[in-house]
Formats: structure tokens, sequence, C-alpha cells
């Protein structure tokens, strides 16, 4: 009862809105009863768009759709000569003209599912006189028609329609496709756009749920692959000339060499009539099922325009027989069919009417065999196929619910069982969602040797496949008519680059920025730069990491090699002080100076000279302890020298009297002196070479771009003992030195340990800022300098004043000489 109401509620909203189309339909025969008909046991309804309706003055039969038309009815008397399929069971057939629309589509479906051959009446019927419905070629019509069916469980199974809408089981519970849903073709689309490089692309649809649907799946799956879609224009069926002008102004004025077009047949018509009268080329084509096989697109007059197209095609297949038995159609096969008097009056532009002036009379007797139009040609039978396939998949279901003694109202349940192979070994099956396996080939548009356009195989598209392998192409068997095209917003960002997006412009619209120091990207169009790991830097193209320069003070470079020279020069003249002073050993100022501590002096020296060049050269763990602990002990050493000396001179001359000599233990207490304030210093380095040693360690912080190879103190507080117990003993020595500096002139060595003193202490005061400031190698070379500066000024400070009495003032080396002051005051 509600199913009834329902239905006759859509009567009366389908009368009203569709007084004017059907009209319209009515100039071309009686919309209300079918365009072909045969009765038989089984009745299986057809709905095709046979007229079509862009502008009312050009509507003309479809030879395309009417082709489809004629295969379903060659399929059915295939079937009916079949003895195992359906075996003493006639089918039979009704076929409707949907007119290309919702409106006559949806009268289509009321005239078959009423059983009445007077589609809007008063009353409906009860059952349906027909088990299932093949059509239509529109997603939008067969939308209402599966919506219509529906209600009544009607098996709607669609030759053509692709909207992924329809693969909805709760909207459309009874409809079933032999054309892969356009879920998968958008998809495929998208990724064929990316393997040759088309970030910006145009787009134009159709406007309706064919298109809209499409497109809207395809950008949604552009996007995810980083295509950018500049503009995207829709075209409706009934779209006025200024509609589809601006369309073609949009196109013309975008700057993306690709356009991407989701056109069903007759809106990709009206397109190309426009692209034409503007002169519309230089475009790179990427299609849809609908058209990118469409033969009628292939003439001269649009090749300009398309010649190169690519899209993804439905699997072409051979049906034996199917092209004997389209020549044979004839308006003599049934007198008073309007359609085939339309038909054959189109096809070979006469007229049955004798009364028309102008036009030819038709014969009869014109043949099929000498005229080429789509509805003759079957070198593409792609959706014929599928036409076949869906007449042979009610069959087969018929045939298992008959097998099975079930009602009629079960075919539904059997056609979702269906699974069967074509004579042509091709498997007919659906899945859950009503839904064929989804493969498309993908065809190019090439010229042969005669100069025609040829649709060419170059790749395919298996939606069963995972992991990124549902696209191949053979790339080897493409020829391009022209270079592939450029379609991009922005210039790729090449390697050493990043993308920098563009405020209000589309992801594809980017500047190239550098990477920054220490980044790098090693292929073109990163998002990002990656930084290099932490011993690695850039190059300067940014394009890889290499690792990094260590810096250490080395003897190869300049500065090493000079401070080197100046280590080697101060322990030379040491040596030859030394020399000196043994040659003159036996002279009293040798003998005066303490030669013991004197040539002790040297000793350390020459060693404070030579610890230096431990500090140049790549660090290691034994370089890096051995060079602290050596610069410590024979400053250490040095200075012990230097005081005890200070000291014997002290007391040797504050004796009252001459008479008085330094007591015998002084000797001994020179060398307690100086062991035990080296012995100190010896325990400290010992400590903290036990506790904490310095080690070799890799600075990355000073300097991002190179490693600074240096030593790590191991523990702070080690290194600074050490040089605050140098800089204790360097104190007491001044002091002591400082007070004895008013002894007698003639020789007077306690002035000179002042002067050296003060030239110590002010090197290794300055040295402390400069170390904590200096960076990388410079902290070596600092403290190299700090060693060599102190030794060089104690050398000369000490040593060069008795070298010069020795060499150049001989006279003044005699024991009167150096007690003459002395001795005439004590007189």
């Amino acid at each position: 009862m509600y199913v009834y109401i329902s239905l006759m509620s859509l009567v009366v909203i389908m009368e009203i809105l569709a007084e004017e189309e059907t009209a319209f339909c009515e100039m071309w025969g009686n919309p209300e009863f079918p365009l072909l008909s045969k009765s038989g046991d089984i009745m299986i309804g057809g709905a095709f768009s046979v007229h079509s309706q862009i502008v009312v003055s050009s509507l003309s039969v479809n030879f395309r759709e009417f082709r489809f038309a004629q295969t379903m009815i060659f399929a059915i008397e295939e079937i009916n000569n079949n003895s195992s399929l359906l075996p003493n069971i006639s089918v039979g057939y009704k076929i409707f003209d949907s007119c290309g629309s919702t409106l006559p589509s949806t009268r289509a479906a009321l005239g078959l599912i009423n059983g009445q051959e007077r589609t809007f009446g008063k009353s409906c019927s009860g059952q349906s006189t027909v088990h299932a419905i093949i059509g239509t070629s529109e997603s939008s019509s067969t939308i209402v028609l599966s919506q219509i069916a529906g209600i009544f469980q009607i098996p709607v199974i669609s030759h053509f329609s692709t909207c992924a809408c329809l693969s909805n089981r709760k909207e459309h519970p009874s409809f079933f496709r032999t054309i892969p849903s356009d879920y998968y073709q958008s998809r495929a689309l998208a990724q064929l756009v990316k393997h040759f490089g088309w970030t910006w692309v145009g787009a134009v649809r159709s406007d309706n749920d064919y298109g809209n649907n499409g497109m809207a799946t395809f950008i949604e799956a552009a996007t995810q692959e980083g295509i950018c879609v500049e503009y995207s224009e829709a075209i409706a069926r009934t779209a006025s000339k200024e509609q589809v002008e601006r369309v073609v102004r949009v196109i013309t004025r975008g700057t993306a060499k690709v356009l991407v077009a989701f056109l069903s047949y007759d809106e990709m018509d009206a397109l190309l009539e426009e692209s034409l009268r503007q002169n519309l080329t230089g475009l790179q084509w990427v299609g849809s099922e609908s058209w990118i096989t469409a033969h009628h697109l292939t003439t001269m007059k649009y090749s300009n325009i398309l010649y190169g197209s690519i899209g993804f095609a439905i699997k072409k297949a051979k049906i034996a027989g199917l092209q004997e038995f389209l020549l044979q159609v004839h308006p003599s096969q049934d007198p008073q069919n309007h359609i085939l008097k339309e038909f054959w009056e189109e096809t070979f532009g006469c007229s049955f009417q004798s009364s028309l002036k102008g036009v030819k009379q038709c014969s009869g007797s014109e043949s099929l065999r000498d005229i080429k139009n789509p509805f003759t040609d079957v070198s593409e039978l792609r959706i014929s196929n599928n036409v076949y396939k869906a007449v042979y998949a009610v069959a087969h279901a018929m045939h298992s619910m008959l097998k099975c003694g079930e009602k009629s109202e079960e075919v539904l349940k059997h056609i979702q069982d269906v699974n069967f192979s074509l004579r042509s070994g091709e498997k007919v099956y659906f899945d859950e969602r009503g839904d064929p396996a989804a493969t498309y080939q993908l065809v190019n548009w090439q010229r042969n040797s005669a100069g025609d356009i040829v649709f060419v195989v170059v790749g395919s598209y298996d939606a069963s496949l995972q992991n990124g392998k549902e696209f191949t192409m053979n790339g080897l068997n493409i020829t391009w008519y022209f270079i592939v095209p450029v379609s991009v917003c922005s210039e790729s960002c090449p390697p050493g680059f990043r993308q920098a997006m563009i405020k209000g412009k589309p992801i594809c619209c980017f500047s190239c920025i550098p990477c920054a120091a220490g980044e790098i990207s090693n292929s073109t169009n990163s998002a990002e730069c990656s930084p290099c790991p932490l011993e690695y830097w850039s190059t300067e193209d940014h394009n890889i990491c290499v690792p990094k320069v260590v810096e250490f003070l080395s003897y190869e470079e300049t500065m090493g090699t000079l401070l080197t020279a100046f280590s080697l020069f101060g322990a030379s003249l040491t040596l030859v002080v030394s020399f000196v002073f043994f040659w003159f050993r036996h002279t009293p100022l040798v003998k005066a100076s303490n030669s013991e501590l004197s040539f002790l002096l040297l000793l350390s020296l020459t060693l404070c000279f030579l610890c230096s060049l431990t500090f140049i050269g790549q660090p290691t763990d034994s370089s890096c302890m051995l060079r602290h602990v050596a610069f410590g002990i024979a400053f250490a050493l040095c200075i012990s020298c230097i005081l005890t000396k200070t000291i014997t001179v002290v007391i040797a001359f504050k004796a009252r009297t001459p008479a008085n000599t330094v007591p015998q233990c002084l000797a001994s207490y020179q060398r307690s002196g100086v062991v035990g304030g080296t012995f100190l210093q010896v325990l400290v380095c010992v400590v903290w070479l036990t506790l904490a040693p310095p080690f070799p360690y890799k600075n990355t912080v000073y300097a991002a771009e190179r490693i600074i190879l240096e030593c790590n103190l191991g523990s702070s507080i080690g290194f600074w003992v050490v040089l605050g117990y140098i800089g204790l003993l360097a104190m007491l020595c001044l002091i002591l030195a400082f007070l004895a500096r008013k002894l007698p002139d003639n020789f007077n060595e306690a002035k000179f340990i002042t002067f050296s003193m003060l030239i110590f202490s002010a090197v290794w005061v300055t040295f402390i800022p400069a170390y904590v400031s200096s960076p990388g190698k410079f902290t070596v070379a600092v403290e190299i300098f700090a060693i060599l500066a102190s030794s060089f000024g104690l050398l000369f400070c000490i040593f060069a004043p008795k070298c010069y009495i020795l060499l150049l003032k001989p006279e003044r080396n005699t024991k009167n000489h150096m007690m003459g002051r002395n001795m005439q005051k004590q007189f």
C-alpha cells in the first residue's frame, strides 16, 4: 500500500515537471511507449539515451546509444538461441528512450515497472513485467532509475554509469554495473597526472552526478598526490552558449598546460565546438572513460585540440557476430517502429515522406555496409561489451533462480551471486557493492602511418593490486606527438633548496629557499631541509652531508710551524747558554751564580720550551695527559729553582761580616727546596690524572660547521690548582727578589730575578682571560704563547746579563770585581 502511494505521488510530481520535456521528446515519437520491444517468458527492460538534448534544434539519434540498444537485443537473441542457458524459455525486452535526462528516465522507469504501455495512467499494476533493467548511460538518470526500481527490488544493471555514489547499498540496494566506479578512475587519473609531473592542472566536468562526484574524488586524490587544480569549471547538458563561452575563456586564461576533462559524451561536444571557435590549442587533455575512446572526436575537425590526449578506458573486447547483426538493422524489421525509420533517415540523409521538398526519398535499398559511423563501427567495443555482459548476467541469474525453483522476486540475490565467463574468456562477477573488478587501459591518441588518429594502449590500471603497483605504464612504447609539457605553478626546487609556501596561493605555488647551513635536501621539491648528523656538515650546494672538518693546531699549518720553530729555538738557545756556562764553569761569575742551581734551572727551562710541543698535533689520550702534566711539572721545577736561588742569594748577602760564609748545610737545603717544590706539583698531577684525567674531546658547540678537536681538562679544578701552585711559587719568588733588590750593584742577581718574575706574572695574568675567550685551536695557541713568552722572559732576564759578561766583558769576570764594592766598605 505504501509503495503504491509513493509511486503514485512520484507519478503526479513527474507529470507536472515533465510537461515541457514531454512535448519536447514527443517530437521524436511518444516516449510513453517502448522504442523497441519483444515479448517473452522473461522480460528485460532497457533504457538508453537514443536521443540527446543539448540544444533542441540539434537533437538527433545518438548512433552510439542506438548501438548499445541493438547490442542488448543481439545478446538476448543469442541467449534465445542457446540451448544450455535458459533452455525452453524465451527472453523478451522492452527498451525505452531516456533522452539523456532525468525526467524522461523517470517516465521510462515507471513504464518498465508498471507493466502498462501507458506510463502515466490512473492506476498502477501490482507487479512489474520486467525482471531486470539494463541502463542508463548517465549517472544522474541511473540514480533516478535505481531509486524507483529499488522500491520494487528490481535489479538495475548499468553499462556506463560510473558515479561512485551508486555503490552505496543503503540508497541503491538493487543496483549493479558492468563498468568500474569512478572511485577508482578518479584516483587512477590522479596517479597518471602525478606520473608525468603535472602538479598544476585545470579541470572541467559535467554538471551532473557523474561529473561532480568524479571530479570531487579526483581533486581529493590529486591533493593527496601534491597536485593543485588551478580552476574547476562545470558544464551542464542544458548550458547556454554564453555559459560554455565563459568556461572556455577561463581555460584559455589559465596558466595550466594540462586539462582534466571529466565530461560526459554530450558535454564534451559542446565544449569542443566552443573551443574551436575560440581557437583553444596547446593543451594536454586528460580524459575520462566517457569520451576518451569516442571515435567521432578523432576527426580532423578536433585533431588540433585533442591530438595527444590520454586517459583511461574500459578494456576493448570483440563480440562475435555483432557487426553482422548491426548491419542487418532495417526499417522493414518493424515497419511501424518510428525509431528504425528515424535512424535510417539520419544515417542516409533521406526521408520516407515523399512530400518533403529538398530531401531525397529513402528507398529502403540503402546498405549500412557502405556507412562508417558510431553505429556500424565495432573496432572499439568497450561500452557495448558492458551491455553484452549485463544481459548475460541477468540470464545467468534467471537460469540459477529457475534451477533452484525460486520465485522471480529472488532474481536480485542471484544477480549478486553470478560468476561466469563469456565466450571470450572474460569473467563476470559483482562485489558486495554491485561493482565489477576495476581495471582500465591507458589510451593515448596517436597518428598511424596514414595520418589518422588511433587509440594506442600505453598502460593499464588494476585497483586489485596494492602497494602502489596499481598503475603500470609501457613507457618504452609511448610515442608522443610533442614533448610532454611542463605544467607547474612554480618551477621545481633543485636539491639544496626547499619549498616555501606563498601566502594566499595553493601549495603547488611556492618559492625556493636555500637550505640553511648544516641542512640539505637531496631531492627536487623538498618540503623541508634535513639537518646533517652531528659530525657532518652540508656542502656549498647543500645537497649532501660530508664529514665536518676536524680542526686542531697541527704542525703543518703556519701557526703550528711558527710556534714549533720558536719552541725549538728557545730550547736550542737554552742549550747554548748551558754550554757557555759549562765552558766558563770555573770562573767567578758562574761559581757566584750557584752553578748547580743554574744548570738545573737551564734544564727546567729547556723542558719548558719543549713541553709546548706536546700542545701541537692531534690530541690523543696520551698527549692530553702529557701536555698538562709536563707543563705543570716543568714550570714547578723552574720556579722552584729560581725561588731556591733567590733564597740562597738573600741568605748569602745578608751575612754580617765578610768572613762569614754560607753554611755547609745550604747545599743540601737547595736540593731539598727544589725537590720539595717540584714534588708537591707532581703529587697534584698524580691526583688529577687518577681522578679525572684530560681526554680528547670533539667540540661541536663552538663552531657548527667544523669539529674542534681539543683536550678536555677532565677536571677544571685540577688544571687551576696546577696553574695556581705555579703562580704561588712565582709570587713568593717575586716578593723575596723585590726585598733583595738593594744588594751590591756589581752582582745584584735578585734584581734580574725580580724583572723575570714581573714578566712571568704579567704573561700568565694576561693568559687567563685570553685562554678563556679564545676559540678552538687558538686556545691552545694562547697557552703555547704564554709558555714560550714566560720561558723566554726567564731565560733572558736571568741569563742574558751573565752571558754578556762571560762572552763580551771577561774583565768583569773576576773575584775582585764581583766583591770589590763590599771590600772597599770594609776597609
